[in-house]
């Protein structure tokens, strides 16, 4: 990403006493409904309150949350930069938000609600085993840390580019609010503070395309120089996997990237068992993909705009700005940068939306290490101990990912890097708890080692590919010029720099980061199925049928004859009888913990 400091030579004299009033008046508000909820709320008093906000928030709240969550800073720098650079077939990803969403509430989310876990990683014990269960719990630690000091290096990126002010100052800043009010009011704060940043979000947004859409003579000139640039394309059916993105990639490999986000990550699922009835949850979900939907409109029209404004001087070969990160604020400032307020709203919005994301992190760190690790060697915690415990794991973790944002600066732009994370991760987790809910017969041998060889096979190909492309910036597959620029001359480019010669880096390193969820997902399910096979797979009648999704569960109860459910699960090594399986299924509901599914 770069040290983006005295980028842009005359931004930061824009950036006046209003811009920092506004600006300070977030934070306030941040930092306000942290003290509040830990000082004087008086329904904050046990863990359950501070994990999970004593499981009886709104359904509005829960909504706006789960979307700050993670579609935050990384999408508002991001997207308007790829649009600018290779138009508009990334808006192809709406599709796979409803797809993935509606996934995840009707065949993850049952689960979980029924179990009404704290920690998401509890389930894999249930119906695996301990060592399962940790392996998955470190992993998301790790993702989250990671992905955490990325996500708050964008807006201290932004605001470095619009003030001046050095950047890890920013970054202290960052840190320091979020890790108060996370750590002090626990998730009814980091829910209420989500809601705020979500609706400055919005509105920094609207202003930006709103003023931007006005002095370029309004939408329609501004789409009539996207259609003349080549820049209006929704479909790109090109199969091969190395293409970074296509429309296989944003309908299939952001399918199950998002999937894994809100099927299975411990934040998001968290959030759902805040809410009061399981259909209130299905409800948060379903208007999300809304929210969801209307920030990808606002951040593809912005990216428009920017384009229409730079098309016959760009930034980035003029040498104004050193990423594509910074796209969006010295759009801004160019924009909005002579009237008061306005940039401080920008900067705002994009804290905001990195604030949103880390606390949501760290909340969901504070109760995987309460439930996954402190009461594995002390079950019988008080209560005020726990949350005593729950409060400085939130600090320890800021403090963690803190010192990962000077690594964070080096790995790429943003959205590659955020991309690539969740795709490393995220496909082996997801991978995991398909194999506990879809595959009755996977056992914990198989689920361990499953997840163990994902993970090994995806950190290859992601690591590998992040060395091989070391100094090897992006293509733009539009052309960019700088034939407007006064002063300043050179040949129209598709490059943001030359790159490599394709021979020099592995086919392999060159899938697109698109498809490593899918990739380590797959992995996953067919060496865990595999191993299961050979060690002895699982006796799906020592399940309780909660652990198995539903639709799954229910597919054979009442769509597959009895005489061929008997047959189905004498091959799968069930052995059992017909009517036996039917009693059990109708009396499934017995208590949890009597069977726990281990192999």
């Amino acid at each position: 990403m770069g040290d983006p400091t005295n980028v842009g030579d005359d931004s930061s004299k824009h950036f006046g006493t209003v811009d920092y009033l506004v600006f300070t008046l977030m934070l306030a508000i941040s930092a306000g409904i942290g003290v509040f909820y830990g000082c004087f709320s008086k329904r904050q008093k046990t863990t359950k309150d501070f994990l999970m906000g004593g499981r009886n928030m709104g359904t509005i709240p829960v909504t706006l949350s789960l979307l700050a969550s993670f579609f935050s800073a990384i999408a508002l720098l991001s997207v308007p930069a790829e649009i600018y650079l290779n138009g508009t077939v990334y808006v192809m990803i709406g599709p796979s938000y409803f797809a993935a969403l509606g996934v995840s509430a009707y065949l993850y989310l049952p689960v979980f609600y029924n179990l009404q876990l704290t920690s998401a990683y509890e389930y894999l014990e249930l119906r695996f085993s301990k060592p399962v269960r940790i392996l998955a719990s470190v992993v998301f630690a790790i993702q989250m840390i990671l992905y955490m000091s990325v996500v708050i290096y964008a807006p201290a990126l932004a605001l470095s580019q619009v003030t001046g002010l050095h950047l890890y100052g920013c970054v202290t800043t960052l840190f320091g609010i979020v890790i108060f009010y996370t750590a002090l009011g626990g998730i009814k704060s980091v829910m209420w503070t989500d809601v705020v940043q979500i609706i400055v979000m919005f509105g920094a947004m609207i202003v930006v395309l709103v003023k931007g859409g006005i002095d370029l003579g309004g939408f329609g000139n501004i789409w009539k120089v996207a259609v003349d640039s080549g820049h209006i394309e929704y479909f790109d059916f090109d199969p091969d996997p190395r293409t970074r993105q296509t429309t296989w990639t944003l309908w299939i490999g952001a399918f199950f990237m998002w999937l894994a986000i809100y099927g299975v990550n411990q934040a998001q699922v968290q959030r759902y068992l805040t809410l009061p009835t399981i259909r209130q949850a299905k409800t948060a979900i379903w208007l999300n993909a809304f929210g969801l939907l209307g920030l990808l409109t606002l951040n593809c029209m912005t990216g428009l705009v920017i384009f229409a404004k730079y098309s016959k001087c760009d930034p980035l070969l003029s040498k104004r700005i050193r990423t594509t990160d910074q796209l969006l604020p010295i759009f801004v400032m160019d924009t909005l940068g002579d009237f008061n307020g306005f940039p401080g709203l920008f900067v705002a919005g994009i804290f905001s939306g990195a604030l949103s994301t880390v606390s949501s992190g760290l909340n969901s760190l504070a109760s995987i290490t309460l439930e996954d690790y402190v009461k594995y060697f002390y079950p019988n915690i008080n209560d005020r101990r726990a949350t005593n415990i729950s409060k400085i794991s939130a600090i320890i973790y800021g403090l963690l990912s803190f010192g990962l944002v000077f690594i964070a600066e080096k790995l790429g732009g943003i959205f590659d890097v955020s991309f690539s994370i969740f795709g490393m991760i995220g496909g082996p987790l997801l991978g995991v708890f398909n194999l506990g809910m879809f595959v009755p017969w996977c056992n914990s041998k198989g689920a361990f080692w499953g997840t163990f060889t994902s993970l090994v096979v995806m950190l290859w190909l992601g690591i590998g590919t992040s060395l091989a492309n070391s100094g090897k910036p992006s293509v733009s597959k539009l052309t960019l010029s700088v034939e407007g620029c006064s002063n300043f001359t050179t040949a129209p480019s598709n490059f943001l720099n030359q790159t490599a010669k394709s021979d020099e880096i592995s086919e392999f390193y060159k899938i697109s980061y698109y498809w490593y969820t899918l990739i380590g997902c797959c992995v996953n399910m067919l060496v865990g199925t595999v191993v299961s096979f050979l060690t002895g797979k699982q006796d799906p009648r020592d399940l309780n049928p909660q652990l198995i999704s539903p639709p799954c569960d229910q597919f054979v109860k009442k769509f597959v004859p009895l005489h061929i459910q008997q047959k189905i699960y004498w091959d799968l090594g069930a052995h059992i009888n017909g009517d036996i399986y039917k009693n059990q299924m109708h009396n499934g509901n017995h208590e949890l913990g009597e069977i726990n599914g281990k192999s």
